[in-house]
């Protein structure tokens, strides 16, 4: 009897001891709650006892916690990066209008036919330019759908590229520019949009006219299972270009924000191409900035070219 009754003395002690612990540590634990609360710290909570249950439950709200921190700091960095884009969007928007307005007046004002024809066509190439601007930031918004898909079917990318770049003609001749134009006479079938892919072509080489100086370069080939499509140009001395941002909406390397570009059109570019199931690279090489598009081939075409799909 006097062995069970120490027995029990023991058992009672230990767990009057393991009690004492877990209301301390319970306690201890609701002071650092507390304190974080108040203070929004970097403060975790801490546990000095041997009971895996209570460990368990201290690791579980540090790892809430923490994820808390994070959203925190993905929504402030979200708020900023919203509040910088209708700074942008406000300067973008507001300089052709201001510009609308301004021949409007000269409009009203002129008796003379000449110069009204005059200002009507700079008002019309102003409003042409805001209808791009509206287009381009309605595609950029299509593209932070993440479940938004393009309608792709099999197509003749050459034919398409080789279209596109030919209606660049009269901006060539414009600029006194003779592009350097090296295109492959192989078939390039691919599994893509042609409206999409055109928009991609037309994107690079706008920029290419609006950042380059004197030269502007075009080429197409084939590889083993993929086309590749380079366009580079020679860029301004002044021009800092950041290849690591380059994607990213409302970029420029034009700081300043002298250029009439809204800074998403190579943003809508790796879009559309991600959609695609393609890769889209720039790079800067012996002065001339390189934007390199791969998208794959259709194997199936290629295997059976008489073939429809």
């Amino acid at each position: 009897m006097i062995i069970w009754a120490i027995v029990a003395t023991v058992i009672a002690l230990a767990l009057l001891i393991a009690m004492i612990q877990y209301r301390n540590q319970i306690r201890k634990n609701c002071r650092q709650l507390q304190v974080m609360q108040k203070h929004s710290s970097n403060q975790r909570l801490t546990s000095e006892v041997p009971y895996g249950e209570i460990n368990e439950l201290v690791m579980r709200v540090n790892d809430i916690c923490n994820r808390y921190q994070q959203d925190s700091i993905q929504i402030e960095r979200n708020e900023n990066n919203l509040k910088e884009a209708i700074a942008n969007l406000s300067h973008d928007i507001r300089t052709p209008l201001t510009s609308l307005d301004g021949y409007v007046q000269l409009l009203v004002m002129s008796d003379s036919k000449e110069e009204q024809e005059h200002y009507l066509k700079i008002i019309q190439n102003r409003i042409s330019s805001l209808k791009e601007l509206l287009e381009e930031l309605f595609t950029y918004t299509k593209m932070q759908d993440q479940h938004y898909e393009l309608a792709c079917m099999p197509m003749d990318a050459r034919q398409c590229i080789c279209e596109t770049v030919l209606a660049f003609y009269e901006d060539f001749e414009e600029r006194g520019l003779q592009p350097e134009v090296e295109f492959c006479e192989d078939e390039l079938p691919i599994i893509g949009n042609e409206v999409a892919l055109r928009r991609v072509v037309q994107n690079l080489v706008k920029n290419a006219l609006e950042h380059g100086k004197n030269r502007l370069g075009l080429k197409l080939q084939k590889r083993e299972d993929s086309l590749l499509f380079l366009c580079y140009n020679d860029k301004k001395e002044e021009e800092i270009i950041d290849v690591d941002k380059i994607f990213t909406r409302f970029y420029k390397g034009d700081r300043a924000r002298t250029s009439t570009s809204t800074g998403l059109g190579l943003s809508i570019a790796k879009g559309l191409v991600d959609r695609m199931h393609g890769e889209i690279s720039a790079c800067v090489d012996e002065g001339l900035f390189k934007i390199t598009i791969s998208i794959p081939l259709d194997k199936k075409k290629l295997e059976n070219p008489s073939k429809d799909h």
